[in-house]
C-alpha cells in the first residue's frame, strides 16, 4: 500500500470488548495499515475523545482521526447515537464513520446510511477473513479515497 499523508492520522475505534479489539489491531496490522489505533469504549468517550473533554481535554492539536471505525453496540452510549451526534455536529460531520460491527439487521444497515455513515462492515467470523476485509479496507481509505484533512 502506498503511503499517504493520512497514515500519520490516528484510527480512532470505538470498540468495547477487548477480544474484539485486540483482533481488529492485529488484522489492521496484518492488513499493512501503519495508522495508529486510538480505542475508546463507549459513545461518551468517543465525543469527549473528538470535542477534547473529560479525559481527552489535554488531547493535542491535529491529532484528529483520520476515520473513525464504531461497533454499534456499546455500553452508556451506543454507536447510533453516536453517530446521530457526530453527523449532527458541524465541527465533525466532516470525519469518515465506517460501522464496523457484529449487527446483521437491516435496520441497523439503513439507519446507519440514513445517519450519514460512510460505510458499514459486518464483523467477518474468522480472523482470516476479517484480514482480508481490513487490507481492501486500507487499500480503499489510505490509498484511493481523499480524506479530509486534520483540524486541529
Amino acid at each position: 500500500m502506498t503511503k499517504t499523508k493520512h497514515q500519520s492520522m490516528p484510527l480512532l475505534l470505538a470498540e468495547d470488548d477487548d477480544d474484539d479489539y485486540m483482533l481488529i489491531k492485529e488484522a489492521l496490522r496484518d492488513s499493512l495499515v501503519s495508522n495508529s489505533i486510538v480505542r475508546v469504549e463507549h459513545g461518551e468517550e468517543l465525543l469527549d475523545y473528538l470535542r477534547r473533554k473529560g479525559a481527552h481535554a489535554d488531547r493535542p492539536a491535529g491529532t484528529d482521526p483520520a476515520l473513525i471505525l464504531l461497533d454499534l453496540n456499546m455500553p452508556k452510549m451506543d454507536g447510533r447515537t453516536a453517530l446521530r451526534e457526530i453527523k449532527s455536529d458541524p465541527a465533525l460531520c466532516h470525519l469518515p464513520v465506517i460501522v464496523l460491527t457484529t449487527s446483521k439487521a437491516e435496520e441497523d444497515v439503513f439507519r446507519s446510511y440514513q445517519t450519514g455513515v460512510n460505510a458499514f462492515m459486518q464483523k467477518p467470523g474468522n480472523f482470516n477473513t476479517l484480514v482480508g476485509a481490513l487490507k481492501s479496507f486500507g487499500n480503499f481509505w489510505f490509498s484511493i479515497v481523499e480524506l479530509p484533512a486534520a483540524k486541529g
